[in-house]
């Protein structure tokens, strides 16, 4: 059936173009012609053979005949000759005639090709012309599409107002219902999409439509959260227990579980329902003016609810451990400020278990809700008097709860820092004020007692009762006492230290302590007891237990100018004291007594990490005197309008500001310098004072008449200078180990005993030295055997032999310590 249907005029399954179907017609018509002229050839074939069967068969009659007949011959055999080229030409004929055809067809074909080529431009054109104008067409007819469906889309916007509107209205409407959620994020959609195209013709009145939309939800949500507010505010003030029938103070440290569940508990129990809505409000308060303004007044209406139900609970709290703690400052501070401590640490928490974005409302609520803390103990610091209180008041709130709390929760505690702030800065002012008093008064201006100036009897004292007690622990050990019986030994000391002024020690401060232990801790077996705290001068005492309270009370350039007047008013009463025991005792005692406060002194203040400089200001007008001159000489021009004599006075006599620097460390090194050059001085003076009165009345015999050497000075008696020689060993003798056994009374160290006892050898070696020269200048060799002096290398062995003699019985007595100072080492040269 396919078969049938190929070459139908309608409906062919393979139909043909009108130039398919001329390019066949014109292929029939050569073919047709090419079997026309094969078919003229064989005829031509068919009719020269039928001639020669016509001639053969014929009778030759005639001579035309004949000639017919070779002709005929001649032909064919020419033929059969050239039969092969004819043909070939015949060929070449063919396919010439064929060739010029196929030319003619060709250029035809080519004018046909031409013109279908013009016309296929001018359909391809139209067809081109057609395709853009469908396609022109299509996008339009997408643009158009486009513009319906924003048309759609935008009237959407406008045609959700009445609805929203509407819904607003209705009386069922619930803040916290998924219908007002979706309410209130169309509405902020709608007025982005109204602020974005405002160029639409109705879009500033459906603006204003949606704000308004947007008031109300607004006010629901502000009307909402206030009422949740109050209704938590009213329920606690309504259960908050009082604090006479609760017995128990209302909130921290004190306050009972039901309390805290009270003020915490009903605030948290309104956090599900209230939180939504206000992570609501805070995501859109980043673009919305209106939801930052209700999110401020959340904050503030938050705060002031919190401050109305926590602020009396915390001043009922001070009040209770103010009567708690009453005649205790320090308690009184520590717990008040703990109480504050953790109100601002829950309240912070609570807060932002609320929020999350942050509010500077809070600090200011925070420290508002600590302004009672300040105001109950402002008035309790301004009247302490007592300096210890006052500085462990400071270390509380610098150390306890600025440095150890506030650092650490910066945040949370940012007002009640500022709060402790005020309140240390307060009692830093009155520690200051009241030690200004205190070493004007206990330092400066104090009396000494008998005992205090009792040297050097309370040291025998002290020292008999230690070599007592080593014995005793000599024969403990021998007879293998019992733990019992070495416990009843250490109170026979506790009850025989009391009988001495008793240094409390310092806890937390470690210069007070680097001498030795405190006294309660202190072994009088191994010690001196010129180490005791308790044998310390009590202006000495009191002047390091006030330098080491300040040292972290108070800041650096206060600590200094305090440190420089406490020390110079402390050197002040060692020299007062130093005079009173040297009118009691001897100048030796006094001496020694000011070496060692001074060697103490200077050991205690050398742990401070601080600079005892202190920049001091004074007027210098030591120019004014020399101006002063120049303009009476210069009387003449003191009108004269050049080099006016009383302009250069002004400009040369002005006094001019000098600035001092102060070391208070070198002010006492130097104050201790001078005591032990005294001191060298005057051991010398008594062991070696004979002899130097001598050589001192020959001396000045010999200066009134210059014309004398010392070898030419008044010659003293031989058996006069023996007798002053003899005085002399004698003091040595007797009086050097008393000297030594003061300075091991007083210092109680071999090596500063030994720093001040090499100058006072090399003294007494000189003065010997002296003498020496001055008995071989004036006497014979016989005088000076009968005078009997000493070399100086045998005064030095003997001195030296006495310095051993009394180490060998100092170890034997005591055990070696730490050396006290080696600031005397300077002296050495002295």
């Amino acid at each position: 059936m396919n078969l049938i249907k190929w070459d139908q005029l309608e409906g062919s399954l393979a139909p043909l173009s009108n130039s398919q179907r001329e390019w066949i017609e014109t292929l029939e018509e050569r073919v047709s012609k090419t079997l026309a002229s094969d078919s003229d050839a064989l005829l031509v074939e068919k009719n020269i053979d039928e001639k020669e069967i016509h001639l053969k068969d014929r009778k030759i009659d005639s001579c035309h005949e004949l000639l017919q007949s070779y002709a005929l011959l001649e032909s064919r055999y020419e033929s059969t000759e050239y039969k092969r080229y004819c043909i070939y030409l015949k060929e070449l004929n063919i396919r010439k005639d064929d060739c010029n055809s196929l030319c003619m067809d060709i250029e035809k074909a080519l004018e046909d090709m031409s013109a279908l080529s013009t016309q296929y431009g001018i359909v391809s054109n139209k067809t081109m012309s057609l395709h853009s104008a469908t396609e022109q067409l299509i996008a339009e007819q997408e643009k158009l599409n486009e513009i319906g469906n924003e048309i759609t889309r935008y009237v959407k916007y406008f045609k959700e107002a009445d609805l929203i509107m509407d819904k607003l209205e209705s009386a069922n409407l619930s803040v916290r219902s998924d219908t007002f959620i979706q309410i209130t994020d169309k509405i902020e959609t709608n007025i982005d999409f109204m602020e974005k195209n405002d160029k639409f013709k109705e879009s500033p009145v459906y603006l204003v439509k949606y704000r308004h939309c947007q008031s109300k939800v607004i006010g629901m949500m502000h009307q909402w959260i206030m009422n949740l507010l109050d209704e938590a505010t009213d329920s606690i003030l309504s259960s908050l227990p009082t604090s006479e029938s609760s017995g128990e103070d209302p909130i921290y440290p004190d306050a009972d579980t039901q309390t805290l569940a009270l003020l915490y508990g009903r605030f948290q129990r309104i956090l599900p329902k209230i939180k939504p809505i206000i992570t609501i409000i805070e995501k859109r308060s980043f673009k919305r003016q209106e939801y930052d303004s209700l999110l401020l007044e959340c904050h503030q209406r938050y705060l002031m609810k919190r401050g109305g139900v926590i602020s009396a609970s915390v001043q009922k709290g001070l009040q209770s451990v103010k009567e708690k703690y009453n005649g205790d400052h320090c308690s009184f501070v520590r717990h008040a400020c703990s109480l504050l401590l953790h109100a601002s640490i829950d309240e912070h928490r609570l807060f932002y278990q609320f929020f999350e974005k942050k509010s500077h409302f809070l600090a200011g609520y925070l420290e508002g809700l600590c302004t009672s803390l300040y105001d109950i103990l402002r008035p309790s610091i301004i009247h302490i008097n007592h300096l210890e209180t006052l500085a462990e008041i400071c270390c509380i709130l610098r150390i306890e709860m600025l440095e150890e709390h506030v650092q650490n929760h910066m945040e949370a505690l940012g007002g009640f820092g500022n709060i402790c702030l005020q309140l240390l800065h307060d009692a830093q002012e009155r520690l200051v004020f009241r030690t200004h008093l205190y070493l004007q008064s206990d330092i400066l201006g104090y009396n000494p007692s008998p005992g205090d100036l009792a040297y050097p009897n309370k040291l025998k004292m002290m020292e008999d009762i230690a070599e007592s007690l080593r014995e005793e622990n000599r024969q403990a050990k021998i007879k293998k006492i019992s733990v019992s019986s070495i416990s009843s030994v250490s109170s026979v000391i506790s009850n025989q230290e009391l009988e001495t002024p008793k240094f409390i020690p310092i806890v937390g401060f470690e210069p007070i302590h680097k001498l030795s232990g405190p006294v309660s801790s202190f072994n009088l077996v191994n010690n001196s007891p010129a180490d005791l705290h308790g044998m310390w001068y009590p202006t000495v005492r009191r002047t390091l237990v006030c330098l080491s309270r300040l040292y972290r009370c108070v800041d650096r350039p206060v600590f200094q100018s305090l440190s420089k007047e406490a020390i110079n008013f402390c050197i002040e009463s060692i020299e007062k004291a130093k005079e009173k025991i040297e009118a009691r005792a001897t100048p030796l005692d006094a001496q020694l007594f000011q070496v060692k406060h001074l060697l103490i002194l200077r050991e205690q203040i050398a742990p401070f990490q601080v600079d005892f400089t202190v920049k001091e200001y004074s007027l210098d007008f030591s120019k004014v005197k020399t101006a002063a001159f120049g303009l009476l000489e210069r009387r003449s021009r003191v009108f004269a309008l050049s080099n006016n004599a009383l302009l250069e006075f002004l400009l040369e006599g002005a006094p001019r500001m000098k600035e001092h620097l102060i070391d208070s460390r070198k002010h006492v090194d130097s104050k201790l310098k001078a005591a032990c050059q005294m001191l060298i001085q005057h051991c010398t003076k008594l062991l070696v004072d004979p002899i130097d009165k001598l050589l001192g009345s020959n001396t000045n015999a010999s200066s009134a008449s210059p014309q004398k050497t010392i070898h030419q000075s008044t010659k003293v008696h031989p058996q006069v200078v023996a007798q002053v020689v003899s005085e002399v060993l004698r003091l040595i003798k007797f009086q050097l180990p008393s000297i030594q056994q003061s300075m091991q009374l007083y210092l109680a160290n071999r090596e500063t005993e030994s720093i001040l006892f090499r100058p006072i050898r090399n003294n007494i070696v000189g003065i010997f030295t002296q003498l020496s020269q001055w008995l071989h200048g004036n006497y014979s060799s016989e005088e000076q055997l009968l005078i009997a002096c000493p070399l100086p290398e045998q005064v030095s062995i003997m001195l030296s032999s006495s310095s051993l003699a009394h180490t060998s019985n100092y170890s034997s007595t005591q055990e070696h310590h730490p050396p006290v100072t080696t600031a005397v080492a300077g002296t050495a040269t002295i």
